[in-house]
């Protein structure tokens, strides 16, 4: 159950991703609006997720397990029937609010069933293959879908899983809780809330517009307000919804940031890539998801291995590898262009993809190893909310460049193709108000084939400013992951729990000393 409710939480993820030229097109989005397509999903995740761990810790696993299917029922059934930009966001909304119940809550099953640290990597990598899983079967369903009929329809496709799910939860799945469960922190809910949705909204807008506008400069503001309000709420809460304590374990703070800094450029770049098979090599949805299953499918093969040797390699050394991998990828990208062809691409979304799924079982199985039993539903929680804040910040940073990057070439490129100068200031005034995408808004006439070549190589310019920064990222996230999760340093330090001696934690490894925990 536990791997058909990730399954679920994860399968809007690249099917909406694929559809984003078919959504721009049918809906006439700006590029901005576009980013809030995937981040409407993302934000509710990121700062509900907390919360979702705790209450289900506290009242019970299954009952938010099942919540959380039918939040996601919900949110499809809402963008199936969209038939505007704000609809498609409050489906996306809904959707994000399920998976925020269901990640924890996934993970905190498996904790439950499967006490031994060592016995529970296996489980965790057959969990993140559903992860990827999903993501890799979302795409491809999207594409054979979106080649006959219209992009409502591929949110069909999760109600009849969630249906199935619902019933065997309810028929099948025992209640658990957690021991010594605490209440619900609320205070610690409505900062960490405030300063995830404040922060993503002032990216977003100043991306698109400017960081010196009031609003995008107030947002910022509330933002680091209520992070600074949510930490000092949580040093003094009596059961914190995200206890501080945990950042004393080495690995629980390496995998955490990892995390993090990995899915801001990973799905960031997903944003980037989609727009880049659909607008620069005019690829239909099929032929997009196809490319994106190299990706998926690599990495899925690969986690399921690595959660079978991860109990003799170093979670270290894979991560870091991993990492590295895919830091080498995204620079080999750099040479990609519009007439690249899919056998020259697919090696290197295969090392791409081969490098994520070295990374994503040790790093979640990590976070959750690292600190004592009583507190690994917490842990859970916590590496998938700072997971989800770094994915709802990749569109939003990548889009913001991407866009700003391609705008400001656009005119050269233009003018080196020849294009009529009345047309070029016709597109370069359209397409700062609305992004690239808004060209097709506007009759091009004799030179459309010459404006599009420019488009298209405006938008690589914004591509290849967007691969530097997302190698960057993932570049610093390895160097991480090599200097906290080192044995030595691990050894140092150890997790309390209610005052109680905590687990000693060797590279992000549990040594010894876990707490039980009984179904209600």
């Amino acid at each position: 159950m536990a791997c058909l409710g990730v399954f679920v939480a994860y399968l809007p993820v690249t099917s909406v991703s694929v559809s984003l030229t078919a959504i721009q097109s049918a809906l006439s989005t700006t590029t901005s609006q576009l980013a809030w397509v995937s981040d409407a999903f993302v934000l509710p995740m990121a700062a509900f997720i907390l919360t979702a761990g705790v209450f289900g810790d506290v009242h019970g696993r299954r009952k938010v397990f099942v919540t959380g299917l039918l939040f996601s029922a919900a949110g499809a059934a809402t963008s199936l029937t969209a038939h505007s930009i704000g609809q498609l966001w409050t489906g996306q909304a809904l959707s994000g609010l399920g998976a925020a119940a269901l990640l924890p809550t996934t993970l905190a099953l498996i904790s439950h069933a499967v006490p031994d640290h060592r016995e529970r990597g296996k489980f965790i990598g057959i969990w993140a293959m559903c992860l990827l899983g999903a993501l890799a079967v979302g795409g491809v369903l999207a594409g054979t879908i979106l080649s006959h009929v219209g992009w409502r329809w591929i949110f069909l496709v999760p109600l009849p899983v969630v249906l199935v799910a619902v019933v065997v939860s309810l028929r099948c799945l025992p209640e658990s809780r957690a021991p010594r469960a605490g209440r619900l922190d609320w205070p610690g809910q409505i900062t960490a809330a405030l300063a995830i949705t404040a922060l993503v909204y002032g990216v977003i807008e100043g991306g698109a517009g400017s960081f010196g506008d009031t609003p995008v400069i107030a947002a910022l503001a509330v933002s680091v307000v209520s992070g600074v309000l949510f930490v000092v709420t949580e040093r003094r809460s009596a059961h914190p919804m995200l206890d501080l304590a945990l950042f004393r374990s080495p690995g629980f703070t390496a995998t955490t940031l990892v995390a993090m800094i990995m899915f801001l450029g990973m799905i960031g770049f997903f944003f980037v890539l989609s727009l880049y098979f659909g607008m620069v090599q005019r690829l239909d949805t099929l032929g997009a998801a196809w490319r994106l299953l190299v990706i998926t499918g690599a990495a899925l093969i690969v986690s399921g291995i690595a959660g079978r040797v991860m109990h003799r390699l170093s979670p270290r050394l894979m991560i870091t590898t991993g990492l590295l991998m895919v830091t080498a990828a995204l620079l080999t990208l750099l040479g990609a262009d519009a007439g690249t062809s899919f056998g020259s691409l697919s090696w290197r979304l295969l090392l791409l993809g081969l490098g994520m799924g070295l990374v994503t079982t040790p790093m979640t199985a990590t976070a959750v190893a690292s600190v004592p039993h009583p507190l690994a539903g917490m842990a859970a929680a916590g590496n998938n909310a700072f997971r989800q804040v770094g994915g709802a910040l990749g569109p939003a940073v990548l889009g913001a460049l991407l866009t700003s990057r391609a705008v400001s070439s656009l005119p050269g490129h233009l003018a080196d193709a020849g294009v009529d100068a009345s047309l070029t200031g016709q597109v370069t005034a359209v397409t700062r108000d609305g992004g690239l995408g808004a060209v097709s808004s506007i009759p091009l006439g004799a030179e459309a084939g010459q404006v599009w070549g420019a488009v298209s190589e405006a938008f690589l310019d914004g591509m290849r400013v967007c691969l530097i920064v997302s190698a960057g990222l993932t570049f610093s996230a390895a160097l991480l992951a090599f200097v906290l999760l080192h044995p030595r340093l691990g050894r140092r330090r150890s997790v309390s729990v209610g005052g109680e001696p905590g687990a000693q934690v060797a590279g992000g490894t549990e040594r010894r000393r876990v707490g039980t925990e009984t179904p209600a």
